[in-house]
């Protein structure tokens, strides 16, 4: 059941950082994005395969020295070197208001003709002919911010924008707790020589992980200066209301897919540009390979090598070393087909954009299902198989049942108070906002019949399942352990496939057929080195 959790979890993973890599290919190819779905998962597949274990470990190491270097590089040289590193006060437009004196002053602002006592955008300055005009859409007001300090914080600091709050925290468990039970991470701890070993290459990632992830993240507020909605690429959908905003009809903003990667391949140098695109390609490569050669060992080693005791006409003979090994390299077709299908059909039917619902159903999966178990494996002197059992099956139910009960209406924003948290409405009026320098009576006016703007307030209650399931899960989990507490509802056979997984103190535990299945597993895995150290040697001599 957890190999099956598991396997569904990195074809999401999978499918996710496919669609990553498909839409750089796409857009530097101009090819379909489809196309480059395909493309990327027949390259990684194909050294993937070829070499398992050892082709990951070595491309994945380039890889990443390549990628780091290259994402951060390019992150600090744009933090440095980039005048404007987040959109400032809109300068407006001809009869546009200024919020306030500050931004007055900013553009030399001059008196408004209607309303004596504001101050407006300076026409002759700025815009003394057609020809020669410099103006923007009046999107910032105030101006944006690289960063914001209390945006995990406050619903409301992104005002007068929404702020998901919760769905960003929800994420962020995900996403720790989540990643735990990943395939490529468990088979890299565990392909560590020693648990230190693992134990050090963890922290070490983790701490690589802010180095490289926090400059990087501030890229995010230098792309929306060049392809934001106040610069003259932007796009919109017109015909809409908002009275958070005061405005009776406008244009809402369409934010560009591809802005990032216009930004690498037009506003920075075409070395840096180059080497960031390499570094993210490299990045999601990496992720696919590790995720197509779990998948395949875990359904040969795990599934398939125990399936004679659930189905006697499989052979025991059939189920040796190197037929798993074959079946590996097989079933990682289908993996990868399956993952390339997924890809193509949501790449661009989410509002977080494919590939990052995609990595995070990946790990909501996990998360819900066989974390608690993990936690409890570890944290519980004897720690119930029965338990265990019962919370994954209640965590998937749980996650399931609420994905299709709470509301959600795809906008990931749950339904706080405030026009912040309204959604823009049909155009209510040809009337003017009330930023424009125009007579008092042309201005809009919200109170007046007819006038007013339609809104309907977000309600979006994702995440709030992905953190629900995984309590259940544990609440679950602790009572089954309670119940079992003097003695378990049932015993496992001493010959059955449970027999190597019981622990000192567990009913049915002896520790003679233990240390024999123990003997067994490291006679095959002193096998496979020698098999492995066998493979190199016929290499050398062919080098």
């Amino acid at each position: 059941m957890v190999s099956c959790c598991t396997i569904t979890s990195f074809l999401c993973l999978l499918a996710g950082n496919l669609v990553g890599t498909g839409a750089v290919l796409a857009y530097l190819l101009t090819i379909t994005p489809t196309g480059a779905i395909w493309m990327s998962a027949v390259l990684v597949f194909a050294y993937t395969v070829a070499g398992g274990l050892y082709s990951v470990a070595y491309t994945d190491v380039l890889q990443a020295a390549v990628g780091w270097l290259g994402c951060m590089t390019l992150a600090f040289y744009s933090i440095k070197n980039e005048k404007i590193t987040a959109p400032p006060p809109s300068i407006g437009f001809p009869s546009y208001k200024y919020p306030d004196d500050t931004t007055c002053e900013m553009y030399d602002g001059v008196p408004c003709e209607n309303d004596v006592t504001a101050c407006c955008y300076n026409t002759d300055k700025w815009c003394p002919s057609d020809n020669k005009c410099f103006y923007d859409n009046g999107a910032y007001p105030f101006g944006d911010q690289s960063h914001f300090t209390d945006q995990m914080t406050n619903a409301y600091s992104l005002t007068p924008f929404p702020n998901a709050v919760v769905f960003n925290w929800a994420n962020i468990f995900v996403l720790a707790f989540g990643n735990l039970a990943a395939l490529d991470f468990q088979a890299r701890c565990m392909a560590s020589k020693t648990a230190k070993i693992a134990t050090i290459g963890c922290a070490i990632a983790g701490c690589l992980t802010f180095i490289v992830g926090i400059p990087f993240a501030y890229l995010g507020s230098i792309t929306r200066v060049y392809y934001g909605p106040d610069s003259a690429r932007a796009s919109f959908e017109t015909d809409s209301c908002h009275i958070g905003l005061g405005l009776p009809t406008c244009a809402m903003w369409l934010p560009d897919q591809d802005g990032f990667l216009k930004y690498l391949t037009n506003e920075v140098p075409s070395f840096l540009g180059t080497w960031c695109l390499i570094g993210i390609v490299a990045s999601s490569m990496s992720t696919c390979d590790g995720a197509i050669l779990a998948m395949g060992t875990v359904f040969s080693h795990n599934i398939l090598r125990n399936a004679g005791y659930f189905f006697p006409y499989i052979s025991q003979d059939f189920i040796e070393e190197e037929n798993l090994i074959t079946v590996a390299r097989i079933i990682s077709v289908p993996f990868t087909i399956a993952s390339a299908v997924i890809a193509t059909l949501y790449r661009s039917s989410h509002s977080l954009g494919a590939t990052g619902y995609l990595l995070i159903v990946a790990f909501d999966i996990v998360l819900a299902s066989v974390v608690v178990p993990l936690f409890g494996c570890f944290y519980t002197k004897k720690p119930s198989s029965l338990a265990a059992f019962c919370s994954i099956v209640t965590g998937i139910l749980a996650r399931v049942i609420l994905e299709f009960t709470l509301p959600k209406d795809g906008y990931l924003l749950m339904p706080f108070d405030g026009h912040e948290f309204l959604d823009y409405g049909a155009a209510a009026s040809t009337a003017f906002p009330t930023f424009f320098d125009v007579p008092t009576e042309r201005h809009w006016d919200p109170s007046v019949e007819g006038e007013q703007c339609e809104q309907s307030r977000y309600n979006d209650w994702t995440g709030i399942d992905s953190l629900a399931a995984p309590i259940v899960a544990l609440i679950v989990f602790v009572f089954v352990q309670w119940l079992e507490r003097d003695k378990p509802f049932f015993t496992f056979a001493k010959d059955g496939i449970m027999v190597g997984y019981l622990k000192e103190g567990q009913v049915g535990y002896d520790p003679e057929v233990r240390n024999s299945a123990r003997s067994e597993s490291n006679a095959q895995e002193k096998e496979d080195h020698a098999r492995v150290d066998e493979v190199d040697n016929v290499m050398d001599d062919v080098r």
